[in-house]
């Protein structure tokens, strides 16, 4: 009967997380005071920080022994824009039906954070030997800003959890790896012009054109730089032109154009190699070209963001706590980012576990099965009862 309290408490909160519009572009302050004064209703110790424009807060919680170690429970509280979808419901209205929970952000990941939150007084009643935190962040859509900020304040303050697990959807399966997410913008200035004298103008869109293709000449490269035995699928790092856009109208010579693009790093000498071979490619062959016609032009390369992948690793005891609580048969890898690999980067063994498919993330009538949401709560009482026990693998 326990478990059916959870889940219809767990169904009513995650009710209130998707009704914050909590898009990545118009902050999360609102959300995020939410979960802080439920976290503290709870016993929690909580500590939040904002971004530098105050509209965005990062929330780090705790419950249990103020001890060293400890499993932080990690998620963003940010979601996708919903303009244009073509929604069935109210994307911020949470509708169950047909045994699923739909709305924005109920898959990715707001039905993670729900569970927590709706186990916190449990983990609270228990004697817990070892502390579990709460870690939810902003800005994971738009380049783990938040993650970023929280793990430097994690640094700076000292705290090392022995483990960390991030609720992103894995269909509650257990994943250690993923390749790294490098995404950047680049801004082209030519000069403009009227269409019928190209000679006397710089064209922005036909130097982007250029720095695409480079791009793609670059991704068919790397398909041969593979390192031997790479687990990933596709095992090359991977290049995206996402976006090009520039222009005016049909005759006026373009005067700005920009490119979005990613690449998906294996291995870090692949990152240096691709922003070693743009930067020559820019410097002797685009630039001379450009300048000579007029010095004023430029290519300016925007870093967004330039987030680590997860790496998987012999010894992770993340791993064996998820593997001992659930019986898993070893750990899968998964082409999606996540904020995984910072905290890795930090020195906390992390793994992805959560409810939810991530075939369901970012679309319109997204959702939650209910079955998931169940089995991420009775893996969470399982969790408690294991941090009752006391130390994991020596680890914990």
């Amino acid at each position: 009967m326990q478990h059916d309290d959870h889940l219809i408490e767990a169904k009513h909160l995650l009710s209130e997380l998707v009704a914050f519009p909590s898009i990545s572009a118009d902050g999360n302050v609102a959300i995020t005071d939410f979960l802080a004064a439920a976290l503290q209703a709870s016993g929690a110790r909580i500590w939040t920080e904002p971004d530098a424009t105050g509209q965005k807060l990062n929330l780090f919680a705790t419950i249990g022994p103020d001890a060293p170690a400890g499993v932080i429970l990690s998620g963003h509280t940010d979601v996708v824009p919903v303009a244009d979808q073509p929604w069935s419901t109210d994307p911020f209205t949470l509708t169950e039906r047909d045994g699923r929970l739909y709305g924005r952000g109920s898959c990715d990941m707001k039905g993670f954070i729900a569970a927590c939150v709706t186990m916190a007084p449990a983990f609270a009643r228990r004697a817990l030997k070892v502390p579990v935190h709460f870690a939810f962040t902003y800005d994971e859509e738009i380049g783990c800003f938040g993650a970023q900020a929280l793990t430097a304040s994690l640094v700076a303050r000292g705290l090392r959890p022995a483990a960390a697990i991030i609720g992103e959807p894995t269909m509650m399966q257990l994943i250690d790896g993923h390749k790294g997410c490098y995404e950047y913008t680049t801004w082209i200035t030519g000069r403009e012009g009227h269409g019928s004298s190209p000679d006397l103008g710089v064209n922005a869109v036909e130097y982007a054109a250029r720095f695409a293709l480079k791009l793609i000449e670059l991704r068919e490269r790397l398909k041969t730089m593979a390192p031997d035995d790479c687990p990933f699928d596709p095992p090359h790092t991977t290049i995206n032109p996402g976006l090009l856009s520039g222009g005016s109208a049909h005759n006026i010579i373009p005067g700005k154009a920009r490119i979005d693009w990613e690449m998906r790093p294996v291995q870090a000498s692949d990152a240096d190699f691709v922003k070693d071979e743009i930067a020559r490619f820019v410097n002797d062959t685009l630039l001379p070209a450009m300048q000579g016609v007029d010095p004023g032009c430029t290519i300016q390369t925007e870093t967004v963001a330039e987030v680590a992948g997860l790496v998987p690793m012999p010894d992770n005891p993340a791993r064996d706590l998820v593997t001992e609580l659930t019986g898993a048969n070893g750990a899968g890898l998964v082409p999606f980012g996540t904020e995984a690999g910072l905290f890795q980067a930090i020195g906390i063994p992390s793994v992805i576990y959560g409810p939810g498919a991530i075939a369901q993330a970012h679309k319109p009538d997204e959702y939650l099965a209910v079955e998931q949401l169940a089995q991420c709560l009775r893996f969470l009482d399982r969790l408690g009862a294991r941090l009752e026990r006391g130390a994991v693998a020596g680890a914990l």
